[in-house]
C-alpha cells in the first residue's frame, strides 16, 4: 500500500494503462458519462495514486497553471467502488494539496467539483467560486483553495 506522485512520462505502461481503465470505469461507465478522458492533458499533470496489493485503487491528476485553468487545477479525482468510504479521497487530496504548496511553490488551486462533493471539498479548504453549471449532465460547482 502506497502513494506515488508521478509526472506523465514517469509512468510505466501498465501505469497508464490502469489509470485509463479506473478512470473509464468510474467516470465513463459507473457515471454513464460519454466524454473524451484522453484530453491530451495529462502529459501536462502529475499523477497522484495510491495502490493496494499491486493495483491503482485511488487516483487523482494534478495539472499545470494554464492547462484547465490559470491556477493549478486538481482533476480526475476517484476511488474505485469497493475503497470507498476508506479516507482514500481526502488523504490524496491533502497530499495534492501539500504536494503544490511545498514542491510546486503555488496556493492557488481551482477545481470543478461535482455539487455533491461541494462540502467535502469545502471541509479541505476550497471555496465556492461559481453557480452551478452541467458538465457532462452532472452538476457541478467550480472552487478556489488559497493558503493566502
Amino acid at each position: 500500500m502506497e502513494w506515488n506522485i508521478k509526472r506523465f512520462n514517469q509512468l510505466s505502461i501498465e501505469e497508464i494503462y490502469e489509470i485509463l481503465q479506473i478512470r473509464n470505469e468510474v467516470f465513463v461507465v459507473e457515471q454513464k458519462c460519454a466524454y473524451q478522458d484522453c484530453d491530451g492533458k495529462d502529459k501536462h499533470s502529475y499523477h497522484l495514486f495510491y495502490s493496494h496489493k499491486g493495483k491503482i485503487v485511488s487516483y487523482l491528476r494534478i495539472l499545470e497553471k494554464g492547462i484547465s485553468y490559470k491556477e493549478i487545477s486538481i482533476g480526475r479525482v476517484l476511488t474505485k467502488k469497493e475503497y470507498r468510504n476508506k479516507g482514500l479521497i481526502r488523504k490524496g487530496m491533502l497530499k495534492a494539496i501539500n504536494f503544490i504548496e511545498e514542491n510546486l511553490g503555488e496556493n492557488s488551486i481551482r477545481i470543478s467539483a461535482q455539487e455533491y462533493l461541494k462540502e467535502f471539498y469545502k471541509s479541505l479548504g476550497f471555496k465556492e467560486v461559481s453557480e452551478v453549471y452541467l458538465e457532462d449532465n452532472i452538476p457541478h460547482v467550480e472552487m478556489l483553495y488559497s493558503s493566502n
